[in-house]
């Protein structure tokens, strides 16, 4: 299967904050964000498989600052790393202040998508070509996510069977 170019899924999103999203300090909602982060990844990882997919994990979302009302909110996702029939997102979350056009970073994330054939079932996906310096160095620190994602995985597998009993 032929790799796909970063810049063939990187996508962009930019909405106005306003007074319903945001909570009693006037600032976003993080679940306004993590609904934005979850689209914008859902859009970024079928860009890349062209495939219907579904997220098999969050794996981080740092919130690094607010994002106030009247602000833009400005997301930014690529595909960094592909593994048989999985893809690994990163989101970058920005806010402009439209007044003076001062942005400022404010969140990132990365979430795992898997995709599907038309049955629902786990479909390989394209390997990834990271072409900027940014994008080697989300792609060569991935296998390393990957391994604590799993590891966390499977410890809470173990977590939820042992209380179950």
């Amino acid at each position: 299967m032929e790799a796909k170019r970063v810049s063939e899924s990187r996508t962009f999103m930019t909405d106005l904050v306003l007074p319903p999203d945001t909570n009693v300090h006037g600032t976003i909602f993080g679940g306004r964000v993590m609904a934005y982060i979850d689209k914008i990844a859902s859009i970024t990882a079928m860009r890349h498989c062209r495939r219907a997919v579904v997220t098999a994990s969050s794996d981080s979302l740092d919130f690094l600052a607010p994002i106030k009302v009247g602000e833009a909110i400005q997301l930014e996702a690529f595909v960094t790393w592909t593994h048989q029939t999985s893809m690994e997102i990163f989101c970058r979350i920005q806010s402009e202040n439209l007044l003076t056009g001062e942005q400022r970073l404010t969140a990132t994330s990365y979430l795992t998508f898997v995709a599907l054939d038309d049955q629902g079932k786990p479909v390989v996906v394209p390997p990834v070509l990271p072409e900027t310096d940014e994008e080697w160095w989300h792609y060569n620190t991935a296998a390393e996510r990957r391994e604590t994602r799993l590891k966390r995985r499977k410890e809470r597998s173990a977590a939820a069977i042992s209380y179950a009993h």
